[in-house]
């Protein structure tokens, strides 16, 4: 990895995103940008719209001047803090801070463009009051990059064991990929799993075996298994067992009408597995 994008904003696991973004900045040796977006929304709420009625144009217009410039204050703020962060949690290198004005997810094509990883909260602003809800632009992030994002939980764990959660998918053939190119992941102990239902025990077994030699060919020391079970509350509850510090998994592999009537395994994986997760598309 050359470069991480580490998405911020003004919650509780501000922190803890810059903290693990640069934990994987020092292991990888990559460079550090922290973006932080101005979500329009809340500039289009009733409440201020009705100021334009009640006050009266021009009022309205410094009312308004005066919001954006409080907004821009906040942000110089936010991303300062996270510098400092970076800086006490040992980075060194450069840090890139940018601010947008707009939504996150339509400025990522850009933001991503230079970036090999993209580190994100798993929950926002609100996190305080939708505790068991995941943040709605963090899984917009997760569905529209095409680099891996690394979600991070709401406090920093050392991280000594990690899990890859395989399924016989494409997203998990592309996060193999990145897991042997990444020199730094084989200092951990990797854990591999793959949960199947019984009728498909022999085809899993077989699969999971080629992704146990591959890895092994390429320098990892891994424990192999396969499990049965609702993947979910089977993964969450082997995390659990095992002591994982960090899961890795494929994500979203089904389209939105899909998700809307079934709902989504990653979500509730993220949901019940209350680790920092490493997710590819």
């Amino acid at each position: 990895m050359k470069r991480i994008l580490a998405c911020v904003d003004g919650s509780n696991y501000m922190a803890t995103c810059c903290q693990y973004a640069a934990w994987l900045a020092q292991l990888s040796g990559a460079s550090l940008e922290v973006v932080y977006v101005t979500d329009l929304r809340q500039f289009e709420v009733p409440f201020i719209a009705d100021l334009s009625g009640s006050l009266g144009l021009q009022p309205y217009q410094a009312v308004m001047g005066q919001l954006q410039e409080l907004e821009k204050q906040k942000a110089d703020i936010i991303l300062n803090q996270c510098e400092k962060v970076l800086r006490e949690f040992g980075h060194k290198g450069d840090v890139a801070k940018t601010h947008k004005t707009g939504f996150l997810v339509d400025s990522l094509k850009e933001l991503e463009s230079n970036a090999d990883l993209i580190v994100i909260g798993k929950r926002g602003e609100n996190a305080n009051f939708a505790t068991e809800h995941l943040g709605s632009t963090m899984e917009r992030v997760v569905r529209s990059a095409t680099k891996p994002c690394f979600v991070s939980s709401r406090s920093f764990t050392s991280v000594r064991k990690i899990l890859f959660a395989y399924q016989d998918v494409p997203s998990c053939h592309e996060a193999i990929t990145f897991i042997k190119r990444q020199a730094w992941l084989r200092s951990f102990e990797l854990h591999l799993i793959t949960v199947s239902p019984n009728q498909e025990e022999e085809e899993a077994l077989r699969s999971i075996n080629k992704v146990e030699s591959d890895l092994r060919n390429a320098s990892f020391d891994v424990s192999c298994q396969m499990l049965h079970g609702i993947p979910s509350q089977t993964i969450a509850e082997y995390c659990k067992s095992s002591d994982i510090d960090l899961l890795i998994m494929g994500a979203y592999g089904h389209s939105r009408i899909r998700h809307l009537f079934i709902g989504s395994a990653t979500t509730e994986m993220l949901r019940d597995c209350r680790l920092p997760t490493l997710l590819f598309r």
